[in-house]
This record gives C-alpha cells, sequence and structure tokens, in this order.
C-alpha cells in the first residue's frame, strides 16, 4: 500500500469491469482520483464507497469540452495532475469490411480513439507545466496483431491507439512527461458481451462464463482479470516506472507469443501418426 501516495489521477471509462477496479487499487495505493463515466448511479456509488479521495464526474469522452472540464476538476480539486488512464472505450461493428457502416465506424474511432487523443491534449499542459505526470492509454492485444477482436474497427482503432502513444511519448517525454500504453488479452469483463450485443446489464453479467471460456486461451490457465490491468496501471503511474516512455505493455498471459506448447506438441504427435500410417 501506499505506492501512489500524494497522487492526483484521472480515470475515464470507472463505472465498469477495468476503470471500476482500477479506480478502487488507485485510492488503496493512497491516490486521490477523479471518475469519469456516462453512468450516473453507477459512478455515484463508486465516489461514495471510495470516499473522500474521488469525485465523479458524469463525461461524454468524445466531447472535446467535457474532457476539458474533467481534467480542470482534477486540477481545481486537488490542484494538480500526476497521472491520466484513458481508459474507457467499448465494442465497434463486427463483420467484413464490406459491411461497415460509415456512422458505426466514426462513432468507434471517436470513443476508442479521439478520446484518447483529447485526455492526452488536456492533460499535457498541466503535466508539462508541473515537470511531471503519466499518461496511460488503454490499448489491446487486437492492436497489435489482426484476428484478436470480433471487429476489425476496434483492431484498428486499438493499433491507432498504441501508435498514437508512442508519437505523444516522443514529445512529452523531453518535458519529463511520460506516456505509455497498456495491452490487455482477454481480460474477463462485460465489453465482450456488449460486442454480441448485449444490453448494458445483460453485459455486466457476463465475466464469470468469459473466465471460464478463456481459461485455456493462454499458457496461464486463467482469463486475464481487472486486477491485472489494475496494478500494470499503478506500476506506470507510481515513480516506480520513472524511466519507462513510449511502451506497450502488453499483459495477456503470453496469448500472442506463439502457438501453447500443448497444442504444439499434440500437432506434432497427430503428424508423427501420419507419417506412420504414409509409410504402412
Amino acid at each position: 500500500m501506499g505506492r501512489l501516495d500524494g497522487k492526483v489521477a484521472v480515470i475515464t471509462g470507472a463505472t465498469s469491469g477495468i476503470g471500476l477496479r482500477t479506480a478502487e487499487v488507485f485510492v488503496a495505493e493512497g491516490a486521490k482520483i477523479v471518475i469519469a463515466g456516462r453512468r450516473i448511479p453507477e459512478g455515484e456509488a463508486l465516489a461514495k464507497q471510495l470516499g473522500a479521495n474521488c469525485v465523479f464526474r458524469q463525461t461524454d469522452v468524445t466531447a472535446e469540452a467535457q474532457m476539458q472540464a474533467l481534467i480542470a476538476l482534477a486540477v481545481g480539486k486537488f490542484g494538480r495532475i500526476d497521472c491520466l488512464f484513458n481508459n474507457a472505450g467499448g465494442p465497434a461493428q463486427t463483420g467484413g469490411i464490406e459491411g461497415l457502416e460509415v456512422e458505426r465506424f466514426d462513432a468507434a474511432m471517436a470513443t476508442l480513439l479521439r478520446s484518447v487523443m483529447l485526455g492526452m491534449k488536456h492533460a499535457a499542459p498541466h503535466m508539462k507545466k508541473q515537470g511531471f505526470g503519466s499518461i496511460i492509454n488503454n490499448g489491446s492485444i487486437a492492436g497489435r496483431l489482426a484476428g484478436f477482436s470480433s471487429s476489425m474497427v476496434y483492431g484498428a482503432a486499438k493499433a491507432a491507439v498504441i501508435h498514437l502513444t508512442k508519437c505523444v511519448a516522443m514529445e512529452l517525454g523531453e518535458s519529463n512527461v511520460r506516456v505509455n500504453s497498456i495491452s490487455p488479452g482477454a481480460i474477463a469483463t462485460g465489453i465482450f458481451g456488449k460486442a454480441l450485443g448485449l444490453s448494458t446489464d445483460a453485459a455486466e453479467k457476463t465475466p464469470a462464463v468469459m473466465r471460464e471460456v478463456y481459461k485455456t486461451a493462454q499458457p496461464i490457465p486463467r482469463a486475464g482479470l481487472p486486477d491485472d490491468i489494475a496494478h500494470a496501471a499503478v506500476f506506470l503511474a507510481s515513480d516506480e516506472s520513472s524511466f519507462i516512455n513510449g511502451h506497450d505493455l502488453v499483459i495477456d498471459g503470453a496469448m500472442t507469443g506463439g502457438r501453447n506448447w500443448s497444442q504444439q506438441q499434440q500437432g506434432y504427435v497427430a503428424l508423427r501418426k501420419a507419417f506412420d500410417q504414409g509409410a504402412g
């Protein structure tokens, strides 16, 4: 405990999943936080649970004025901003390239990419003036490799987030402001249900199912959890990571490392059996 003592953070998308758990862990580690989300009851309930060190503001992360006001709230309330976790996101249209709808494409890019740009744009002046700060953007393994999302639009947006992170890191690093991204693998949250068309309430009840579905998807024999991302965010927000900049931290249990060992060995067994049958 205490790894974020005295630090001030803004966390978007904090009313569920990764954002909610990150808010809880940040406060437990000593941070004062401003949390943002679209759902007022959930946001207010979390702020009440976390106490005086947490303030909630309903925010549309795609709207520049609202993002600017969110950052200003943190500075006005707590005196500065040490960390921004651009975590807000959501699913994007599925299906092939021929069926994509321009309006839905643009809406997804606004939520997944524009929001990240806006957060960095309005946090940067404060952090540069302070001479320190840590920005953390939520990427995805779908932004690193094709085929790891049900939506090619989602993958494209996350690829842009990862690269934008590196570009901004090269600029802001000169002011001692670090910019990094976290790319989760299969994390058991409601986003998978939302991607498949479930309502928000129904989707939030699916993580238990996801834990079962993804427990063998990577070498580590369990699905990823919001805790895994929250603790990585603590590390990147803390002074422990003061020389890490422009990095995309992959947290996927080695899902993207290659073929699982057992699957590879089973393939060799099947190949040897085919050779033996061919020789016979």
